[in-house]
């Protein structure tokens, strides 16, 4: 990103715009749904993976702040907007998957691990879409998606997809995106704290341009989040649906590109 031309960092900008605005918008998707392009226009992944994780630490740690702060009135304490309980749960499951992505304890074939990520993936954002959500009647099941969803996010930050096709049956909309923040400001932290023991350069400088253009997606998302909440229910999904299909169909070009 030091020598790159005009045209090329008006790109960059643009797609931290969008990474900021599905971020927010969702909970998901502010990596996956920017990194595939990113690299399209400076093919670098360590450039960007880092500025990528602290823009989620920032913007997570204060969504979760503004919507918790305060309380109803009269002294009664406003209802958490994160599920802990299922938080907790989460971490349980995926930690130590996490911490093998990030140390590399265990290498497959990154092609064949993606496609079928994004093929798993596929099939739960069409029951979104269609109106028919994925259950999968088998805690067992979930559990393994969400330990390789983990492991995704260990190596490359890109895990989320899994994670939510598993957390949206869990979780009340309402609820969903908050808890999926602070499971991301968790793991995220775990993989920067592994960049800077690894001396990997966290492109500091860039985050003065960069943190403000992820900061005009972030207000347009957040917009776009209560539009979808006071929506009715199958108009969310589908809306979570059509979004996890174009991630799955992002990711499956890239891996065999």
């Amino acid at each position: 990103m030091l020598s790159l031309e005009v045209y090329q960092y008006v790109l960059i900008a643009l797609i931290f715009v969008w990474s900021g605005f599905v971020r927010s918008g969702l909970g998901f998707g502010g990596a996956v749904l920017s990194l595939p392009f990113l690299l399209l226009v400076h093919n670098e992944p360590l450039v960007f993976l880092p500025i990528i994780a602290v823009h989620l630490l920032v913007f997570s740690s204060l969504t979760i702040w503004m919507n918790n702060r305060g309380g109803k009135g009269g002294g009664v304490p406003a209802e958490s907007t994160v599920d802990w309980r299922y938080l907790g749960y989460l971490l349980a499951v995926m930690i130590v998957p996490k911490l093998i992505g990030v140390f590399g304890l265990i290498t497959l074939p990154s092609q064949v691990l993606s496609a079928i990520i994004f093929v798993i993936v596929s099939v739960y954002s069409l029951s979104y879409i269609f109106n028919r959500p994925f259950r999968s009647g088998s805690r067992v099941v979930d559990m393994a998606f969400l330990m390789v969803g983990g492991y995704i996010s260990g190596t490359s930050l890109i895990g989320a997809p899994l994670i939510i096709a598993v957390a949206a049956q869990h979780l009340p909309k309402a609820k969903l995106r908050d808890t999926l923040f602070a499971l991301w400001f968790i793991l995220v932290l775990i993989k920067l704290v592994a960049f800077i023991l690894a001396d990997v350069d966290l492109q500091l400088i860039h985050h003065l341009w960069l943190l403000p253009c992820a900061a005009v997606g972030h207000v347009i998302g957040l917009w776009m989040h209560q539009r979808m909440l006071q929506a009715e229910t199958p108009v969310f999904f589908r809306v979570l649906g059509t979004v996890l299909l174009v991630v799955s169909l992002v990711g499956l070009v890239q891996a065999f590109l």
